[in-house]
C-alpha cells in the first residue's frame, strides 16, 4: 500500500435552505396570511482523528468534497431539513491548513473533531416579515452560502518513540521484534520508503525511513520524512556493528537531525548498536566503550534480534524508559 503524508483537497459547507414564500389556504378564506417556512442551515465540515496512518491513501482519487445542502422552507411554516455534516477523517498527528486563510488546525488525539467551514444560514421565509403593519408580507430571503477553501493536509508521525538510523541499521527488524509489526525486510542494504509504526504494551514506535547525509537539506527522502521525527517522544539511534566506524555513523544521523530542527537535540535519546552478532565480542565492547565517552548522558544498548534472552531484556528497559520519559 502506497504511503501518502501530505496531499491538498478543496472542502465546502453546505449552503442554506432558501426561506420561500406561501400563503395560508383555509377553508372560506382564500389567503389567511403568510406561511412561507425558513430553510434550514447547511452542514458543517469537521476534520476528525483516526488511529489509521494510511487512511489518506483513499483521499487520493478525490480532491473535492463537501457537505449537504440544506432544505428549502415548506408551506405551512416548515422549517427546512438542516443539511448534513461533512467529516473528513484524518490520521492522528495530521497538521490541516487553510490555504485560503491561513489558519491551521492540529489533530493530535484520537476522536478529536474540529470545526473547519461553517455551513450557510437558511434564509427566512415570508412568515417571518409578518408584522401588525404587513399581514401578508412577500418577503422571503434565500439561503447563504457555506463557506468553502483549499486546504493542505501534513502527516507528522506521533509516537512515543522513533527508530533513526542510516539504511539497513536494522530499525524494520527491531520493529517487528518488539511489536506486531509486519515491515519489510531484507538480507540485502535497502531503506524502507515509508514510516512503519507497531504497538509495544500500549507505547507506540515508529520506524522513520533510513536517512543519509545531506537528508535535512533534501537529499534522498530528506524533509519528506524527517518531520515525522519531531512529534516522538524519544529517539532510538540505531548505528550497525557492520559499519566501519560506528561513532562516525552516529554523528552523522544526529547532525542531519540537528540541522533539521534544533529541537531534536533536546529530545531524549537512546543509543542502540545492531547486528552484535556480525562482529567479535571484542569488538563491540570496543565501540561501546567508544560511545559511552562520546555520549555519556545517552543510554547504549547492545542487541541482536536473534538472542531471544537479550531482546527481551532490552524491551523490558526500553518500557522502563518509556514510561518514565515526558
Amino acid at each position: 500500500m502506497a504511503f501518502i503524508d501530505e496531499m491538498t483537497m478543496h472542502m465546502k459547507a453546505g449552503n442554506g435552505g432558501n426561506g420561500v414564500m406561501r400563503l395560508k389556504h383555509e377553508k372560506g378564506k382564500e389567503f389567511a396570511g403568510p406561511s412561507g417556512g425558513d430553510g434550514g442551515k447547511g452542514g458543517d465540515v469537521y476534520i476528525r482523528a483516526v488511529r489509521d496512518v494510511h487512511i489518506l491513501v483513499k483521499y487520493r482519487h478525490e480532491k473535492e468534497y463537501a457537505a449537504e445542502r440544506a432544505e428549502d422552507g415548506g408551506n405551512d411554516s416548515m422549517h427546512g431539513r438542516n443539511g448534513d455534516d461533512f467529516i473528513l477523517d484524518l490520521p492522528i498527528g495530521s497538521i490541516v491548513t487553510n490555504i485560503d486563510t491561513g489558519e491551521t488546525y492540529e489533530l493530535l488525539h484520537e476522536d478529536q473533531k474540529i470545526l473547519v467551514l461553517k455551513g450557510g444560514r437558511g434564509g427566512f421565509g415570508n412568515e417571518h416579515f409578518k408584522t401588525s403593519t404587513n399581514r401578508t408580507p412577500k418577503e422571503h430571503v434565500p439561503g447563504m452560502k457555506g463557506q468553502e477553501g483549499d486546504f493542505k493536509v501534513e502527516l507528522q508521525i506521533v509516537a512515543d518513540i522513533g527508530l533513526v538510523g542510516l539504511p539497513n541499521a536494522g530499525k524494520s527488524s527491531l520493529l517487528n521484534a518488539l511489536t506486531r509489526a509486519s515491515a519489510k525486510t531484507a538480507d540485502y542494504a535497502f531503506t524502507t520508503l515509508e514510516p512503519n509504526l507497531g504497538e509495544c504494551y500500549g507505547f507506540i514506535i515508529a520506524d522513520i525511513p533510513g536517512l543519509i547525509e545531506g537528508a535535512s537539506e533534501g537529499k534522498g527522502l530528506g524533509h519528506k520524512f524527517l518531520r515525522h521525527v519531531k512529534r516522538t517522544k524519544m529517539l532510538a539511534h540505531l548505528v550497525s556493528l557492520e559499519n566501519e566506524d560506528p561513532l562516525v555513523v552516529y554523528e552523522t544521523v544526529r547532525k542531519e537531525l540537528e540541522a533539521f530542527d534544533k529541537d531534536l537535540a533536546a529530545k531524549h535519546e537512546i543509543i542502540v548498536l545492531t547486528k552484535t552478532d556480525m562482529v567479535t565480542p571484542e569488538r563491540v565492547n570496543e565501540v561501546e566503550m567508544e560511545m559511552n565517552k562520546k555520549c555519556p548522558n545517552s543510554e547504549i544498548f547492545t542487541i541482536s534480534i536473534l538472542d531471544d534472552a537479550v531482546m527481551k531484556n532490552f524491551q523490558d528497559d526500553l518500557l522502563k524508559l518509556l514510561k518514565v520519559v515526558k
